[in-house]
């Protein structure tokens, strides 16, 4: 089935060679085929097989003969069955529920403690003789915000030491661990749960993986004359993937969006060469803590020192509000030329300064004395880590012209 997979990817790219439509290939990213591009199902692979393909159809050259940089980390998945029925309703994962990063499988049925917000806090409350088919379940819907991070904090203390669920009004939103838990932990949507049952059926598959094997995948595109100067432009193309067996996580604007800009932005160069070596990156490992980013600043292709300056992409499918600058204040002169050019050609709503923070691929880079920018679109597409962050929800609406500001930037800077 993989193999199978696999030839129809390559096949795809038959019709794309050296044109390759943005639109198209975000959809792609996005397409079930590939899993939420995570750890279920081989999905990354799968993706970075896709975006090697994709940069040899447009002339990016392997460095060293290969198109990969490879790398492992354990990560937590749920591959197969998640079920979670109350006496009256079956729950939609993604949409009623979550289940917790960390969370360990189970298979029973469990009887609820209901906990009020003000009972957790509470020192004189004992959870000691909890039972193996007992859980706390704790509604903080409705909290002030001030309140709601003590309770939080409270219950990220209780899952350590038990089984629980968490009833919130707040958006669900998901992520991926490289720990797991010895018990359970779910997060269910208030719209979902108005009142605590008395007992939940549960029946959730959890796989730990000790040694997943990802990839970067890495194209370089040479100067016009011989330099050993070189910038690094990147986005992450993992996702979150699949919590059971039929829901799966799109990353659509995060980021099948972003590495169909660096895609785009390759062909341009392929065609036009800078005086700079052009290395473009796909990283793997973002989603579970930056870790493609981080294994290649410890095992760098090419030498930090040469590198002159870093662009990472994210979020790259809306823009209607401009774009955030992450790193801003750290290199003046850089976000200076940025909001020249911009004000110049009015592209964009607006470049908007942030300072330094440890959100992206960027990160490790910064840390190890490369010049970055992190940055992102803003707009009225709010869905992130959610399974709404689909295609169809995508506007694109500033993406050629932040295109058109990332080629003039790179070709003046100094």
């Amino acid at each position: 089935m993989r193999i199978a997979l696999l030839l129809s990817v390559f096949f795809s790219l038959g019709s794309w060679a050296q044109v390759i439509d943005f639109r198209s290939f975000t959809k792609q990213l996005c397409s079930p085929e590939f899993s939420g591009r995570g750890y279920v199902n081989n999905g990354d692979s799968i993706a970075s097989v896709f975006i090697s393909k994709c940069f040899k159809s447009i002339g990016l050259k392997p460095l060293a003969g290969s198109y990969f940089q490879s790398f492992s980390f354990p990560v937590n998945t749920f591959p197969k069955k998640i079920l979670v029925c109350t006496e009256t309703d079956t729950l939609r994962p993604g949409i009623d529920f979550l289940v917790a990063p960390n969370s360990c499988g189970i298979k029973k049925t469990i009887h609820l403690i209901r906990l009020n917000p003000s009972a957790i806090l509470s020192e004189n409350v004992d959870f000691q003789t909890l039972q193996d088919d007992e859980a706390l379940a704790i509604d903080y819907s409705g909290l002030p915000k001030d309140s709601l991070q003590l309770v939080k904090n409270k219950i990220n203390q209780l899952a350590k030491r038990f089984s629980l669920l968490e009833i919130t009004d707040e958006k669900l939103t998901w992520s991926v661990s490289q720990e797991v838990s010895n018990y359970f932990h779910l997060i269910i949507a208030k719209s979902a749960m108005k009142t605590i049952p008395f007992q939940i059926h549960l029946d959730i598959d959890q796989r730990y993986i000790l040694k997943h094997d990802a990839v970067n995948v890495i194209g370089y595109c040479p100067s016009r004359r011989k330099t050993k100067n070189t910038i690094l432009l990147s986005a992450h193309y993992d996702h979150l993937g699949c919590m059971g067996e039929e829901t799966y996580f799109p990353g659509a604007n995060d980021n099948a969006s972003g590495t169909a800009m660096l895609v785009h932005l390759a062909e341009q160069f392929i065609k036009h060469p800078l005086k700079y070596n052009l290395l473009f990156v796909a990283f793997a490992g973002e989603e579970i803590g930056l870790l493609g980013s981080r294994y290649m600043t410890l095992n760098p292709i090419v030498p930090l020192a040469d590198i002159r300056f870093m662009l990472n992409l994210d979020i790259m499918g809306s823009g209607e509000d401009g774009i955030t600058v992450v790193n801003s204040t750290l290199f003046p002169k850089e976000f200076k030329l940025l909001q020249s050019i911009n004000f110049r050609k009015k592209l964009i709503k607006e470049v908007k300064p942030r300072g330094p923070a440890a959100n992206s691929d960027h990160y490790y880079f910064t840390e190890a004395g490369v010049p970055a920018f992190f940055i992102y679109t803003m707009g009225p597409n709010k869905h992130y880590h959610d399974v709404e962050d689909r295609y169809e929800a995508l506007s694109f609406d500033a993406f050629d012209n932040i295109n058109s500001l990332l080629l003039k930037f790179l070709k003046e800077i100094k």
